[in-house]
C-alpha cells in the first residue's frame, strides 16, 4: 500500500547551518594548484636616508623593546583556537621537514615543554650576564644596553675630542719651539756676523797701524794746495799729476818708506828732483826741492831726511810736489796710496 508520506531526502554532501535566521549552504572546498599558488613578486621597502646611526640604533631598540613588551603582554591573553578544514590539516607537511626548522626541534616533546616553561617570553633577549644580575624584563635589559651604548659612544667622542686637543696643543708647542729655535739661530748668526765684521775691522786697523809704523808723511806743517787729476792750464799735461804739500822753504822732506835712491838731481820744470824705488817696485818722486841730501844708489829708511822744501822749477811758491808710480810706470793718486798705508792726511 502506497504511503502518502514523502520519501526521505538523501543526505546532502553539503553542510547546512543556520545563521541569523538564514540557511547557508557550505560547498565542499577542493584546493587546486591554481587556488593555492603563492603570491610572487618583490615587495620593496623604500630605504630611509638621512637618519643618523645613533637614531637608527635607538629606533631599533625601541621597536625591540615594544616587541618584548608585546610578547610579555601576549603571554597573559587567553589562547585563540584556529580551525582548519580537515583536508588542509591532513596535507600539512611535517614541521621537521621544513628547511631550517628541524635544527630548532627535538624529539623529546616533554623536554621542549620544560624549556618553554622555564623560558617565558618576558625573558626573551636577556643575556646570561644580565640574568645573573637579576634582570628579568627584556625591555629594561634592552633599554640598559641602549643607554650603555650611548654612554660608550659619548665617551668615545670625548676621547677623540681630547686626543684632537692634545694633538693640536702638541703641534702648537712644536711650532713655538721651532720658531724660538729659528729666532735663536738667526740671532746667533747675526751676532757671529757682527763679530766677524768687528774682527775684520780690528785686523785691518792693526794692519794699518803696523804699516803706519813703516810709512811716514813726506813733510810736516803743510797745506794741501793741489790734488791728483785736478785740471788746469798751468800744467803741461792739462791736469795735475801729483799731490802738492805747501810748506815754508827749508822744511825737511822725509822718505815715505825705505828703498833705494834711483835718481837725484835737476829735472827741468820739476826743479831739484829725487826718485826713490821701494822694494815692491813702486817709485816715489819728490820735486821742487831747495836742496837734496841723498844721491843715486843710496839706501834710505822710513822717515829719513832726503832734502828740503823749495820753489825750484815751474812753481808759483814753495811746496813739495809728490808723485807715486806703480812698477809698470802708471801714475796713481798719492793721497789714496798714503791712506792705504795707514797714514792720515
Amino acid at each position: 500500500m502506497a504511503s502518502n508520506q514523502p520519501a526521505p531526502e538523501a543526505p546532502s554532501p553539503f553542510r547546512s547551518d543556520t545563521l541569523g535566521g538564514e540557511d547557508r549552504t557550505w560547498e565542499e572546498w577542493n584546493p587546486t594548484e591554481e587556488s593555492i599558488r603563492p603570491v610572487r613578486g618583490r615587495h620593496r621597502v623604500a630605504k630611509q636616508r638621512g637618519l643618523a646611526r645613533s637614531s637608527t640604533v635607538l629606533g631599533v631598540g625601541v621597536i625591540a623593546a615594544v616587541g618584548a613588551g608585546g610578547m610579555a603582554t601576549a603571554q597573559s591573553k587567553p589562547p585563540v583556537s584556529i580551525s582548519l578544514p580537515d583536508s588542509i590539516a591532513d596535507n600539512l607537511p611535517d614541521a621537521k621537514s621544513l628547511p631550517g626548522v628541524s635544527a630548532f626541534m627535538s624529539d623529546d616533546s616533554a623536554d621542549n615543554g620544560a624549556v618553554a616553561t622555564a623560558s617565558p617570553l618576558t625573558t626573551a633577549g636577556i643575556t646570561a650576564a644580565e640574568a645573573e644580575q637579576g634582570t628579568s624584563n627584556a625591555g629594561e635589559a634592552l633599554r640598559a644596553r641602549i643607554l650603555q651604548q650611548a654612554e660608550q659612544q659619548q665617551a668615545g667622542a670625548e676621547a677623540e675630542a681630547k686626543a684632537a686637543e692634545e694633538k693640536a696643543a702638541a703641534e702648537e708647542a712644536a711650532a713655538k719651539a721651532a720658531k724660538q729655535q729659528s729666532d735663536a739661530e738667526a740671532k746667533a748668526a747675526a751676532e757671529k756676523k757682527a763679530a766677524e765684521v768687528a774682527a775684520k775691522k780690528k785686523a785691518e786697523a792693526e794692519r794699518l797701524a803696523k804699516l803706519a809704523a813703516s810709512y811716514a808723511l813726506p813733510t810736516s806743517s803743510y797745506t794741501i794746495t793741489s790734488t791728483f787729476g785736478q785740471a788746469g792750464s798751468m800744467w803741461s799735461s792739462g791736469y795735475h799729476t801729483g799731490l802738492d804739500f805747501a810748506a815754508p822753504t827749508g822744511t825737511p822732506i822725509k822718505a815715505v818708506h825705505s828703498g833705494t835712491v834711483k835718481s837725484a838731481g835737476w829735472s827741468g820744470s820739476y826743479g831739484y828732483h829725487t826718485v826713490i824705488e821701494l822694494d815692491d817696485g813702486t817709485e816715489i818722486s819728490y820735486s821742487h826741492q831747495s836742496s837734496m841730501d841723498v844721491s843715486a844708489g843710496q839706501r834710505v829708511t822710513t822717515g829719513e831726511t832726503i832734502g828740503r822744501v823749495g820753489a825750484t822749477g815751474n812753481v808759483t811758491g814753495p811746496h813739495l810736489h809728490l808723485e807715486v808710480h806703480t812698477a809698470d810706470g802708471s801714475g796713481i793718486d798719492p793721497m789714496s796710496w798714503l791712506r792705504s798705508k795707514g797714514l792720515s792726511i
